[in-house]
Parts: structure tokens; sequence; C-alpha cells
């Protein structure tokens, strides 16, 4: 058997549907083996897109997402991505090529130190040095991938490991299951006594929780101790926003109501975030602070954790539902709390409504969001907001009510991600709509790949709001920021279906012309023209938790 035949056997084994793959000399040999054990290969436009296939088909799926791309320069195009999903907790596998091994630090054509480049944005990063032990390397790189922290992880094939012939009786493998940590009982108890104590307790609940699919369990804890919930960016939908004790999501990206009840707060339970500063939701000091993670890294990074619970997030919270029980605990409605929830998203919109409703032209981008929100199926939605603009506008104001109804990524914010994301989401859930919102400047990095969605037949839906610059950079920096095009007759050119869009009552009925369209098996781009829009939420969060705005 050859080394390239036991990688594809055992990505059939561990049920891997498709391979985002971007061909060249030191890896077509595993490209074909893959496909010719049956499972699917997607050509994509360059590297870096391959791996945010990948990425969005992981999130949406909570299976492992696979790509394969060439050494060298393929390896350098693709970091940005792998980048992307390590900061964001994405557990995916990327096969890189390399030279042959007697050829490793000549510095001959596309020789990179691949090991050196990943190693601080993989899980782990390793070399394959014989065909004979790819069962052995594939078996580690699962069981990393399926158990503790998600992170991406990165192996390297020469490319005469591909072709290098060992004996079948070396090939064994069984798909792996992976595994998860409960909480220490006592630090269970002590996190429900104090919970109990607070007066005004928030949850604050991050992409852990959608890791872990604890979606049901967040909720009924929610209801059974009448807390009001929070969610972080790259955790939005995970709490219906239209239920009762939603606030919405918090941070830069996040609304008046999240601000008003993380400062009211005398005690924040965070369940399956890092608390990372920067866009999540700050932490005033002389609140009382329980952080309940998978990975011990993220305790005490960037606040002082009073109680800590280390563990999946939907183990740690059955332990807190049972323990609360245990108690006899089970609150009324807290109808004053629903009360002022309701009171305080009511008086947010109203003040924003102009903008919502706006007839401006060029189209405000609220006004393109709000009506976006108003016209999708939200259960059968999943949205994906670009960088920038779209994703600072959208957050706020477009309600997510399923698990994965958004993919609203964001430590590390590379320009035309939502494109790639948006591909694999679709891939992962063929039934939902996949919508990916992206400015014109993220259509500049990646745009040649909706040509991708139409060749593959992965019928996504992209909105570019095209106001002609790089949004508020033309603050700035004025002479880099102004840029031009017609991204319609991109799209038309690329085959797919496409609008544009300069008229604002013709948004809606460009929305559903396009489902239409994406219904029918074909990708579909709306091109709509927006002015620059500098209003955003940060104004209702502390001001010192963002030192460069």
């Amino acid at each position: 058997m050859k080394g390239s035949k036991a990688i594809a056997e055992i990505l059939k084994i561990e049920g891997v549907e498709f391979v985002s793959a971007f061909p060249e000399g030191d890896i077509n040999t595993t490209i074909n083996a893959i496909a010719d054990v049956g499972i699917r290969t997607l050509l994509p436009r360059n590297e870096r897109v391959a791996v945010n296939i990948a990425d969005g088909y992981t999130r949406v799926s909570n299976r492992i997402g696979v790509a394969l791309v060439a050494g060298g320069v393929g390896a350098s195009n693709a970091f940005p991505g792998v980048s992307q999903a390590f900061s964001d907790l994405v557990p995916i596998l990327v096969f890189v090529g390399q030279v042959a091994r007697n050829r490793l630090g000549t510095r001959s054509p596309q020789n990179l130190d691949h090991i050196y480049i990943f190693h601080k944005v993989t899980k782990w990063v390793e070399r394959i040095n014989l065909a004979s032990r790819v069962p052995e390397f594939m078996r580690r790189a699962f069981t990393y991938l399926k158990t503790g922290r998600p992170s991406p992880v990165v192996l390297e094939v020469p490319q005469d490991v591909s072709n290098e012939e060992f004996d079948d009786s070396f090939f064994s493998y069984k798909p792996i299951k992976g595994w998860k940590t409960m909480g220490d009982p006592h630090d269970i108890q002590v996190a429900v006594r104090s919970l109990l104590a607070a007066k005004n307790p928030i949850i604050y609940a991050g992409e852990g929780v959608l890791r872990a699919q604890a979606w049901d369990e967040l909720r009924t804890f929610a209801e059974l101790l009448q807390i009001p919930v929070i969610t972080t960016l790259k955790a939005k939908g995970v709490f219906p926003e239209n239920h009762p004790l939603s606030v919405g999501s918090g941070g830069r990206s996040g609304g008046k109501p999240a601000a008003h009840f993380m400062n009211k707060a005398d005690l924040v339970f965070s369940i399956g975030a890092s608390l990372t500063k920067g866009y999540g939701a700050p932490i005033s000091n002389g609140k009382i602070l329980i952080q309940s993670v998978i990975d011990e890294l993220d305790v005490n990074k960037d606040y002082f954790a009073d109680y800590v619970i280390i563990g999946d997030a939907k183990l740690v919270l059955k332990q807190l539902i049972a323990e609360v029980e245990k108690q006899g605990v089970r609150r009324s409605l807290n109808e004053a709390l629903l009360k002022e929830i309701e009171l305080v998203k009511e008086q947010w919109l109203k003040n924003w409504m102009s903008k919502l409703t706006s007839n401006e032209k060029p189209i405000n981008p609220y006004r393109v969001i709000w009506d976006l929100s108003n016209s999708v199926d939200k259960e059968s939605t999943i949205i994906i907001p670009d960088a920038g603009g779209p994703r600072d506008q959208l957050v706020p104001f477009y309600e997510v009510t399923a698990p994965w109804g958004c993919i609203c990524w964001g430590h590390q914010t590379i320009l035309g991600y939502s494109l790639g994301g948006a591909m694999g989401a679709k891939l992962a859930n063929p039934k939902k709509t996949a919508i990916n919102v992206m400015g014109d400047g993220a259509f500049g990095m990646v745009g040649i790949d909706f040509e991708t969605a139409v060749r593959e037949k992965i019928p996504i839906i992209t909105i570019i709001l095209n106001n002609s610059a790089l949004g508020w950079y033309t603050k700035h920096t004025p002479s880099t920021s102004i840029l031009s095009g017609n991204y319609a007759k991109i799209a038309e050119g690329l085959g797919g279906y496409y609008e544009r869009v300069e008229e604002p009552d013709d948004i809606i009925p460009a929305i559903k012309q396009a489902k239409k369209s994406a219904d029918s098996g074909k990708a579909a781009l709306i091109e709509i023209i927006t002015k620059i829009e500098w209003h955003l939420q940060e104004g209702y969060w502390w001001k010192s938790s963002y030192p460069t705005l």
C-alpha cells in the first residue's frame, strides 16, 4: 500500500465527506488517492479559501473538515486560514506537501520549514516521515482533533512518502471517538452556591457551548434560575435571541441590552469563553467571576476568576442543572426582569430605527441588515458576516434564533473568510440557506472564488455592501482607501446569478430572487451600493477596553 492510499483510506474510515484541495506536484498523488476511494475533492481558487471551506464546514457540522495544499507557496497561502481557525478554536485537519526527504534542507524549490512556520497556530504539526507510520500519525491527529481544546492539526507529507510502498499488514486503523471531561463536583457545588446567592447574575456564553452542542442545557439552566444570557460574538445564536432572557451578544459588536445587563451584574458566569480582552464584553472590577472552560490556559488570563470549573460545556451544564435540582431550587418567572429586558431592547431599537429603515441613497448598510433580517427564515438560514463593517453592523441587529444560525468568527478577522466559510456551511447543511455578507474590500481578497461556488454547485448567496472604500479606514488613510468596481458584472462573468441594487426598496425583492436561484442550485450574488456608515455600537461599552479605537 502507498502512503497516499493509506491517508485516503483512513479519511474514509473517519467519515470525511470531502477534501478541499489545490493541486501541485508534491501532493497530486494524495489528491488522486482521496478521489479514488470515493471522497469528493473540491478545487478552490486559492489555498486560503480551501482552508476557510474546511473551517466553515467544521463549525456547522461539528465534524472534522479537511484541506490539502502544496508545500512552500501553497502552505504560505494557506497560513492565514489555519491561523484564523486556531484563534477561533476550529479543529480542522490540513495536509501540506513537501519535497522528497532527501531534498529537505537544501533550499530546493518549494522546500519550506512548515513545522516551524505552523507550530504557533496549531495544536500539533508534524512530518509523516515513513509511509508505514501513516496510521500512527493519523490516529494521533484525530485524537488531538476530537479531544480537549479544539484546534487545527497540520500534517506534512513529503512527496516520496506519498508514493512509498509498505506492507499491507502494517495498515490497521479504527475511527477515533474523542474524549470529554466533567467538572470537579466540589467546583460545581461552589459555583451553584455563588449563583444562588447573587442578586443580579448574568450568563456569558462562549463558542465552547456551541462546540459542545450544549444549547439545550444552556437554555434549561438559564430558565431554571431565571438568569439573562449574553453571548460572545462567536457564540451568537447559541441562546435564541428571541428568547425573553436573551440580551444579545456583547462587546464591540454588541448592542445596548447586553451592555446594560453586564453593567448591572454582580456575578458573571462565563461558560465556554476564553474571556480574551478585545472584541468581547469587558467585565468591570467588583463582580464575582465564575469561569468554566475546557482548557486551563484560558483561566486567569485577562481576568481573575473567583471560581473555576474545567470541563466540557455540555457536561458541566448538566452537572450544574443536577446540582440546582438536588437543592430543590426552581425559580418562577421573574416578571420584573423579563419586563426590564423587553423595555431596554425596545428603547435601543427605537433609537436606531431611523437608520434601520432609512431611505438614504447610497443605501445605509443598516437598512440592508434590517431588510435581510426581516426577509429570511431564521431557522433555516446560516448568516456569515465578513470582517469590519459587515460584522459590526450585522451582529447587533440580525436576530439569530438557532445554533449556528450565524458564523460570527472573530479573533483574527481576515478579510474574505465569509465566502469560503459560507461554502463550508452549505456543504455541512445543504438544506439550509447560507448567506455571506461582505464588503467590497473583502470581495477583492477572495471574490474570484465565487466561481468555485458556481462550478462546484454549492449554491450560496453572497451579498456585497459596496461603499467604494475600505469603510472607516478612509478617515485614517484616505490616500489608500478608495475602491471601485462593478461586482455584479464579475458574478455574471463567473456564471452565477447576479443583481445590482441601488434603491432601498429593491433590497428585499433582490434577496428573495437570490434565494430562488440558490434553491434551484445556482450560487447568487447581490451587489448593494451603500454609503460609509460611521455609527457603531461600541459607545455602549467601556472605551478603556478598546485602547486602539
